[in-house]
């Protein structure tokens, strides 16, 4: 793949949806175009990837604490995308030799299904899976990787993914990876500004991180004295979006052949933080010019 040259100060207009879209299609094209001329098989695997078509009764949740401040963050925006990823990869030239759309719900399912009608020439590629998502991506993994590539796109609704899936994922060495990890939509507002963390969300973010070392590193204990007090007092400090955001991006780099330095941060209209847009390159060959393609399209 060759990296595209950096216009001088371009910037992604529009809303963050926007903003995936532009740097998915981008890299699906690089990826394709790359890899025509060799002889690996290469595909598209999409999970979560029903849930563009959703019609939720309201925003997730965990264990009964809404993870959304404001309606604005639970739905048009993901809805809009959601239903754009599965588009933009089948419209993607070079056209890649498999798709695998991965969704929970049956009703959903069937939405993806639809797709086969709508682009038929690729129907009988197209490979819709009703199952839970770390399930069906971590047997997918299993399989024999020696002569296939994949681009592999990770967009759950908010805490869903687990760090095993993503460790699966790496294992392969062979599928690069776009992750949207839930920066402020789901690890920030699960960070109490007491550190005192009930059990079932930290259990959570252990699945989600795949260690209990993030406490450590999201918070910092300080004594504070004032002029009333005899003794001091604990002063707990929480640790902002930009730390949790590159505590993240570490983890990755420790179990992927390379990883991009800057993942992009989605916003939404009022400029808070909702995700954090990861890339990671399966395979140590290609790994090089696959970061450096994402980083260009993540950062311009």
């Amino acid at each position: 793949m060759t990296a595209p040259k950096k216009g001088p100060g371009h910037k992604f207009g529009g809303d963050w949806t926007t903003e995936k879209l532009t740097i998915l299609g981008g890299y699906l094209s690089a990826y394709t175009t790359a890899l025509k001329k060799q002889k690996f098989r290469t595909g598209y695997i999409d999970a979560f990837a029903g849930s563009g078509y959703r019609t939720p009764s309201g925003p997730p949740t965990v264990e009964g604490q809404t993870l959304f401040a404001d309606a604005e963050l639970a739905e048009p925006e993901s809805k809009q995308w959601l239903d754009g990823s599965a588009r933009i990869a089948l419209n993607t030239s070079p056209r890649f030799d498999k798709y695998i759309f991965i969704e929970r719900n049956r009703q959903r399912c069937g939405a993806l299904e639809a797709l086969k009608s709508e682009f038929t020439t690729l129907a009988k590629d197209i490979d819709i899976r009703q199952a839970e998502a770390n399930a069906a991506i971590r047997d997918i993994c299993t399989k024999n990787w020696t002569r296939h590539r994949a681009v592999l796109f990770l967009d759950p609704y908010g805490l869903q993914v687990e760090w095993t899936t993503i460790a699966a994922i790496a294992g392969t060495k062979s599928i690069d990876m776009f992750l949207l990890f839930p920066l402020g939509i789901g690890v920030n507002r699960l960070l109490t500004r007491d550190a005192d963390i009930p059990p079932g969300w930290r259990r959570r973010l252990d699945l989600l991180l795949g260690t209990t070392d993030w406490y450590d590193e999201f918070y910092r204990f300080e004594s504070e004295k004032t002029l009333f007090d005899d003794a001091p007092s604990e002063r707990v400090v929480k640790a902002s979006t930009a730390t949790i955001g590159r505590y993240f991006n570490e983890r990755l780099k420790g179990i992927f052949a390379a990883v991009a330095e800057e993942p992009r941060v989605l916003k939404n209209r009022a400029g808070c933080p909702l995700y954090l847009l990861c890339f990671a390159a399966g395979n140590p060959k290609g790994a090089k010019i696959a970061v450096s393609i994402a980083d260009y399209l993540l950062t311009r």
